[in-house]
């Protein structure tokens, strides 16, 4: 009986002419496709989609880290910012979408502060010489997944220790950002930067509002909203012509210390905590600016989120932030986890175990156009 021949461990010339094919075939982007309805595809592709399709091959990588595509893609919340300085991904997973050191920034700074992260731009207070206690640093603006920045000719308000200040970008309309710096001591002057200038304009707020921070406001329809230490909302346009206040909704009282502010669809949102041993938590929607009419859109019990029956007396609940597109909202107990809550679905997911996350601020990618002074 014949005995039959193994295969030769040596490929042939049709294994070596298969395998070129193949190959070439994965250096090829989607085969024959055209460039031009490839990068249309692309361009509509989130971005956290867009970094995973890097790691396809070169020509990949090189596709989609193309300029043009990156700044028609599609953004939404990436992650957060926290403890000025650190990064969470909202997947809850892999390295942070973005360097949370802005090493862009290092060459030239010592010593950089990140102070308010909006619509994907970061105001930091940059030091030369390193030491944060000293009074000349110089504020800048940056966009992390651009790398670009540009450093803003001084502020006319000088009490570096006196002041809040807050950054107001809408990236459908990224020629422009907006820099607000309000007066804690001796308040009557607020100084507003627009267009590469300072313009300084008395305050029209009727009483004296007291910012909680910059991770408690936002820029809404070309307005900052400030969460102040009452339960009440200050609200300046980019001009310093229209002032408000703005009550929040419910039976908030002084001393209530759980509520805040974001942002969400293209409209205002307040919460709060009423009581910080049942921990009810209760969102709230502005429905008109004209009449400050709000609509409770939904409750929850925090320590049911958490899987707690009580709270313990080191425990110090908190929801801050919002998702932009979703019905999403995020908490934090500060100590052992951060969990996104679905109030559609009544879904809860833990997307951090990091502990003591403190002025936590979203982050959505921006790949617009940069202004022609920047670096």
């Amino acid at each position: 009986m014949a005995q039959s021949r193994s295969p030769s461990p040596f490929p042939t010339t049709e294994m070596k002419k298969k395998q070129k094919q193949e190959y070439e075939q994965e250096q090829e982007p989607l085969g024959s496709l055209p460039e031009g309805p490839l990068v249309e595809i692309l361009s509509r592709v989130p971005y956290r989609s867009l970094c995973r399709f890097k790691c396809v091959s070169k020509p990949w990588l090189a596709l989609c880290s193309d300029p043009d595509i990156r700044k028609r893609s599609p953004q939404t919340l990436t992650g957060f910012f926290y403890n000025k300085g650190r990064f969470c991904n909202l997947s809850g997973r892999g390295p942070p979408m973005v360097d949370p050191s802005l090493p862009f920034l290092r060459k030239s700074y010592e010593l950089v502060n990140p102070e308010h992260c909006c619509g994907g731009l970061i105001l930091c207070r940059c030091w030369k010489s390193g030491h944060s206690g000293e009074d000349d640093y110089n504020l800048v603006v940056c966009n992390p997944a651009t790398e670009n920045w540009i450093q803003l000719p001084p502020c006319p308000i000088e009490a570096p220790y006196e002041i809040e200040e807050y950054l107001g970008f809408d990236p459908a309309a990224p020629s422009c950002f907006v820099v607000l710096v309000v007066q804690l001591v001796e308040f009557g002057e607020v100084a507003i930067y627009s267009s590469g200038r300072w313009t300084t304009v008395q305050s029209g707020w009727v009483n004296q509002p007291v910012p909680v921070g910059p991770s408690n406001s936002v820029f809404l329809n070309g307005t900052m909203h400030l969460m102040t230490h009452k339960p009440s909302i200050f609200t300046v346009d980019t001009q310093g012509k229209v002032w408000r206040e703005i009550h929040i909704p419910g039976d908030v009282p002084e001393t209530c210390a759980g509520y805040s502010i974001g942002q969400s669809q293209g409209r205002l949102y307040a919460w709060f905590i009423d009581d910080p041993n049942v921990c009810q938590l209760s969102v709230w929607a502005l429905e008109d600016y004209g009449t400050a009419k709000w609509t409770l859109k939904h409750t929850a019990n925090i320590l049911e989120l958490f899987g707690s029956h009580c709270r313990k007396d080191d425990e110090v609940y908190e929801m801050f932030a919002i998702h932009p597109d979703r019905n999403v909202i995020f908490l934090t107990d500060g100590k052992k986890k951060t969990i996104s809550y679905d109030m559609d679905n009544r879904e809860v997911h833990v997307i951090c175990t990091s502990k003591n996350l403190w002025d936590i601020q979203p982050y959505i990618p921006c790949f617009a156009e940069w202004l022609s002074d920047s670096h």
